[in-house]
């Protein structure tokens, strides 16, 4: 497969031509002694000069790159997204707004979803999960999502699938009601892009939605800030470049687009070849460990443990393996995600599985119940907007009952909002601030 944008990139990058045209390095590092690897990087930052294209105008090497994923993919359409899935969030819920969809959503959300909202004054009619791994994940059920689409006319419904643990929403079940009252399905599947190329397609736009956006700097090998925004109606394609644009850098990254590029061509070459081989060994190491711990379900490059149920504190257990040479993606006292992806090695594995049972040697044991996270919505006094933009105070957790949350400050990892802008904070809120160890809150004055 071409690879257009790095093919680019490598022969300016090599040209020797006077850059009479930003970025301000020309090409270069700024002290002479950065020989090194990160040094060399600089000649193949560039902008957008002859022959080099435009991401939101896009009809050259760019739009090559973006057809070569849409192909690959089986989508619509695709476009690329130089600041990560929160851009393409943007773009997707722009497109809604020019369709003045009402918009409905299953509550465990990035905060990026919120922002967006925030920014393009939308208000959301949440659907609670039932939660099974604090506020992370739970199951969605298929007849309540029905019955706020029966009384909702011209909506779109909001899912996150896979969500922070791995877990996969049932996307051809929900596509199939969405359809169903004339809704549109659209997907935060940062954590997916790799689920096309499983034996079988798990990716959403292959399951039935309208709209899907793709971290591709999660589970593939491209720069942070990667990511693709899928449609599976290419007529949608100027209408999310338009609306990505209204919040994107306009000097966005060829860096990062390059490591898209780059991807199409692992894609092709290896991706299925490297997804059979590591699903033997994630299969082999749960195995190993499943004496002593309980992994969640879910898309299996997630390995997800269920800490608490295993008699341990996840923050303990991610300390542990920290000290072992070991990071993970993500822990809080009833979970710890340790995130693989096909390009891992075998010795990955084999390190990890040894690294888990030293620290499993060491940890101690408690018997304690995971976090109860009571479906329960907080009542809300202030649009989305409205509460976002108005003047706030940062105040400790304790003494926020009964007031209003501002912009939403939480961290990320994992980002889910536990009140959202412009709810009333209840004793149920703050009970669940204090089990993330979330001291203080911003509320409005």
């Amino acid at each position: 497969m071409n690879a257009p944008v790095y093919n680019f990139l490598r022969y300016y990058g090599n040209s020797g031509i006077l850059r009479g045209h930003m970025p301000g390095h020309k090409g270069m590092p700024p002290f002479e002694r950065m020989t090194d690897e990160l040094g060399s990087v600089y000649k193949y930052d560039i902008t957008e000069i002859s022959g080099a294209d435009s991401l939101f105008e896009a009809e050259g090497i760019i739009l090559e790159s973006e057809r070569n994923t849409a192909r690959l993919y089986g989508s619509g359409a695709a476009v690329f997204s130089a600041g990560g899935s929160t851009n393409c969030i943007q773009a997707m819920l722009g497109a809604m707004k020019l369709e003045k969809r009402r918009i409905i959503a299953v509550r465990n959300v990035h905060r990026a979803f919120l922002n967006a909202c925030a920014l393009l004054d939308l208000d959301v009619e949440w659907i609670m999960p039932d939660y099974t791994s604090g506020i992370l994940s739970g199951t969605l059920d298929i007849c309540a999502v029905e019955a706020v689409l029966a009384e909702t006319p011209n909506a779109c419904l909001y899912v996150t699938s896979p969500d922070y643990t791995g877990r996969l929403a049932d996307i051809s079940a929900l596509s199939e009601v969405c359809r169903r009252y004339g809704a549109l399905l659209l997907v935060d599947n940062a954590h997916g892009a790799h689920l096309h190329f499983f034996p079988k397609s798990l990716h959403p736009i292959a399951l039935g939605a309208d709209m899907c956006c793709d971290s591709a700097h999660k589970m593939l090998p491209a720069l942070t800030g990667a990511a693709v925004l899928h449609m599976a109606d290419e007529k949608y394609r100027p209408v999310v470049k338009q609306t990505m644009s209204m919040f994107a850098s306009t000097s966005p990254s060829y860096l990062v687009m390059m490591s898209l590029d780059l991807c199409n061509v692992y894609i092709e070459e290896r991706i299925r070849r490297d997804i059979d081989v590591n699903l033997r060994y994630i299969h082999d190491l749960r195995l190993s460990l499943s004496d002593r711990l309980v992994f969640a379900e879910g898309e299996p490059f997630h390995i997800t443990v269920k800490a608490a149920e295993s008699g341990y504190n996840g923050n303990e257990l991610a300390e542990l393996l920290r000290k072992n040479g070991a990071e993970c993606e993500y822990s809080d006292i009833d979970t710890l995600v340790l995130l693989m992806s096909p390009v891992s090695r075998a010795e990955d594995f084999s390190r990890l599985g040894e690294k888990l049972k030293n620290v499993l040697d060491t940890a101690e044991r408690k018997d304690r119940r995971p976090v109860n996270i009571p479906p329960i919505l907080p009542k809300r006094a202030m649009s989305v907007r409205d509460a976002a933009f108005a003047p706030f105070e940062e105040i400790p957790v304790e003494n926020a009952e009964g007031r209003i949350c501002a912009s939403v400050k939480v961290p990320c990892p994992p980002a889910v909002p536990i009140a959202a802008s412009g709810e009333i904070i209840d004793e149920n809120c703050i009970n669940i601030f204090k089990s993330y160890g979330i001291s203080s809150v911003n509320v409005v004055k």
